[in-house]
């Protein structure tokens, strides 16, 4: 999995949607990241259309939503979501949040039948905390590829983590600029100026050296290339202590139905 893909949250415009996957395949990018509720699939699937890149060469991972979280709906809506990416496969298909209609055994036992049949090449799960990751381990046959959560320096997810770590499993991190507030941070001001690139190139940098996939999104092609270039930026040891060093805790995702509440 390309450790820096494009994030498609909010990004509904279906003309925009398209042009920003188009461009951020062009200019390098190799891991696009979608869901069934925000509802560009079919968007995001004109955008890998446009681009000269092959299908092959692009990690696409998207979500089921929780109200198709049963067996029967898992099976129905995932070929929906084919239809509308307009694609065979997808690389990854995640569990968006163990909520509503999530139960274990029945849920996951749908995609161990998809990644059984080839139609998927990973399994997911997003928002899960690690009793969560501890069942879904368990009930599946698969491996359990990768656990996406809000995550940027203002929420440094510790424990996720250390989880992730300790159990081979993959952490990718949504809002990685913590929708804008990395900006103003000091402490990530200071590292931003002392290399000559922007905060959001400094917290993708972060992420990246805790071994971190992330998903920023970015509609403009401004965005797009400056997020790319945090590719380039290396943190000293100095830069990773200063930014561990931030106090401040913000979670900006925090529905009623997240499991943490």
């Amino acid at each position: 999995m390309p450790v820096l893909g494009l994030g498609t949250w909010q990004n509904e415009d279906p003309e925009q949607c398209a042009q920003s996957v188009e461009a951020a395949l062009e200019v390098g990018y190799r891991h696009v990241d979608t869901a069934q509720i925000y509802e560009n699939e079919d968007a995001v699937g004109d955008g890998l259309e446009r681009a000269d890149v092959d299908r092959e060469d692009v990690f696409l991972a998207t979500k089921i939503w929780t109200s198709n979280l049963s067996y029967d709906d898992v099976l129905e809506t995932f070929d929906e979501s084919l239809d509308r990416l307009d694609v065979d496969y997808v690389d990854l298909l995640y569990v968006h949040w163990p909520a509503n209609e999530y139960e274990a055994e029945d849920t996951l036992a749908a995609f161990d039948e998809l990644y059984d049949e080839g139609r998927i090449e990973h399994v997911g799960v997003s928002n899960f905390e690690p009793r969560h990751l501890d069942t879904a381990r368990e009930v599946l046959d698969a491996p359990l590829f990768a656990n996406q959560v809000e995550m940027h320096p203002l929420l440094p997810q510790e424990d996720l983590r250390a989880y992730a770590d300790d159990h081979d499993v993959e952490l990718v991190a949504y809002s990685p600029l913590a929708r804008g507030d990395v900006f103003d941070v000091p402490a990530i001001q200071d590292v931003a100026e002392k290399h000559g690139v922007s905060e959001a190139r400094v917290s993708l940098a972060w992420l990246r050296e805790k071994g971190v996939t992330a998903i920023p999104k970015a509609t403009s092609e401004e965005h797009v290339v400056d997020n790319w270039r945090s590719l380039d930026v290396e943190l000293d040891d100095a830069d990773v202590e200063q930014i561990d060093a931030i106090e401040a805790e913000e979670r900006k995702v925090d529905p009623d139905f997240a499991p943490w509440n």
